[in-house]
């Protein structure tokens, strides 16, 4: 039988996770272990538990205990599962559940570099990229258009975090990805040492259209996006092997980096 638990104290310090933890703070929640992330709507939840994501509990509306989070409820019948109506939730929380449900779930260990690029012949760089709606967006157009992986900058702002786990609808569970250990521009030799050519998305001097020939014939291609505003560093768009640019109708300067990804994906597919 679940372990329903109705909500009588909203200061619990079971709770505490889904009420008085910022995101640094739930990375860090079993230190010197791998800490914990959230996971939000039964779509989302449900990808993390196939991809083998251990539950820790549940934060569910009580109406869904027996409708469209019924499957979610027993898969996690071995955790504490607390409920509520949706106000008391919202009040919990600070912020209205998305189809009534979160999980805590612990982390895993991140893979290495090496085993994500095994046998890939396009990944995703994110360069700097703090803005979380971002980073899903992003993972999300990678999954959806044949990427085989995405790679991070150490200040990239964190997958798992709940904006960029629930924009990104749960393929940040699917799609391979790590960081880098070390800082623009030091990665771009370090994908060059894997067999990439490296291409630098930004509005530079002596760039090629991103339809140009010779980057779809290449074998391995590593896409390198920046961050929003700033773009990308000059030392990495010295460093990189080709500088694209996509062409823009006039008066327009550029896309946003989760729009520009889409558009990079696609055309540089293998």
């Amino acid at each position: 039988m679940p372990n329903i638990i109705e909500i009588n104290d909203l200061s619990l310090p079971e709770l505490k996770p889904y009420t008085s933890c910022n995101e640094i703070q739930l990375k860090r929640w079993f230190e010197p272990e791998i800490g914990i992330f959230i996971a939000e709507s039964p779509k989302v939840i449900r990808l993390a538990l196939d991809a083998g994501y251990e539950p820790l509990s549940v934060l569910i509306e009580r109406k869904y205990i027996e409708g469209q989070a019924k499957d979610i409820v027993e898969r996690c019948k071995d955790v504490p599962i607390y409920t509520a109506d949706s106000d008391i939730l919202t009040n919990l929380t600070g912020f209205k559940l998305i189809q009534g449900v979160l999980c805590a779930m612990r982390r895993k260990e991140l893979p290495t570099l090496e085993s994500v690029c095994k046998n890939a012949s396009r990944i995703a760089i994110l360069e700097d990229v703090m803005n979380q709606t971002n980073v899903g967006a992003i993972i999300r157009s990678a999954a959806a258009l044949n990427i085989d992986a995405v790679l991070l900058t150490p200040a990239c702002s964190d997958p798992l975090y709940r904006r960029s786990v629930r924009v990104s609808m749960g393929t940040v569970f699917k799609m391979p990805w790590t960081y880098f250990e070390c800082d623009p521009p030091e990665y771009v030799d370090v994908l060059k040492n894997m067999g990439f050519k490296t291409v630098a998305m930004a509005l530079h001097d002596n760039t090629v259209d991103i339809d140009d020939e010779r980057l779809n014939s290449e074998d391995k291609i590593a896409i390198i996006l920046g961050t929003e505003g700033e773009g990308l560093k000059m030392s990495t768009i010295k460093s990189a092997d080709y500088t694209v640019r996509i062409p823009m109708a006039e008066g327009v300067d550029s896309l946003n980096v989760a729009a520009a990804s889409a558009v990079a994906f696609w055309q540089l597919r293998k």
